[in-house]
C-alpha cells in the first residue's frame, strides 16, 4: 500500500496553529448565545464543530498538496461537512404541537461549520465577516425581536 509521507511534529507551525486556534475560539464565541439561551447545542458543540471543520480542511488541503492533487477532490470537504451537520441539525429540530423548535440553532451550527472551513482554508476576510454578521444576527436581532416583536418571540420561545 502506498501512503503519503508523514508530517513530522516539528513541522507544526504558526499558520496551522492560527487556523485551528481561531476556529476553536470563534466556535466558542458563536456558541455563546446558544448557551445563554439554554439550547442543547451551546458552547462545546459550536466550538467542536468549528474546530473539527477547520482541522478537516487543513488536513485535506495538506493532503492535496502532498499528493499533487491526484486521486482526490479537496472540495468534498464541503459535502462531508454538510452531510454531518445535516444529521446533527435533523436531530436538533423538533416539531410538536404545531411549532418548530431549534431551527435557528441547527442553521447556526451549519454556519459554524462554514466558518471552521474558512478558518482551515485561511480565508480571513470571510471568517471575519461571517463571524461578525452571525454574532450580530443572534445577539442584536434577539434583542430587537424581544423589544419590537414580543408576541412573535413568545410564540417561538425555544425556537431560536
Amino acid at each position: 500500500m502506498e501512503l503519503n509521507d508523514p508530517v513530522l511534529i516539528h513541522w507544526l507551525d504558526l499558520d496551522m496553529l492560527t487556523r485551528l486556534g481561531v476556529a476553536a475560539a470563534l466556535g466558542l464565541l458563536l456558541g455563546l448565545d446558544r448557551e445563554w439561551q439554554g439550547h442543547a447545542a451551546g458552547l462545546r458543540t459550536h466550538g467542536l464543530i468549528c474546530f473539527a471543520s477547520a482541522a478537516m480542511t487543513v488536513a485535506i488541503i495538506a493532503l492535496s498538496y502532498q499528493l499533487n492533487g491526484t486521486r482526490m477532490d479537496p472540495l468534498r470537504i464541503f459535502e462531508a461537512t454538510g452531510a454531518f451537520i445535516g444529521i446533527i441539525g435533523a436531530g436538533l429540530i423538533v416539531f410538536g404541537k404545531g411549532e418548530v423548535k431549534n431551527l435557528t440553532t441547527a442553521a447556526h451550527l451549519w454556519l459554524t461549520a462554514v466558518v471552521g472551513i474558512a478558518c482551515g482554508a485561511a480565508l480571513w476576510p470571510l471568517v471575519g465577516i461571517a463571524a461578525v454578521i452571525s454574532v450580530v444576527m443572534l445577539t442584536l436581532l434577539g434583542f430587537v425581536e424581544k423589544r419590537w416583536f414580543p408576541e412573535a418571540e413568545a410564540e417561538s420561545d425555544g425556537e431560536r
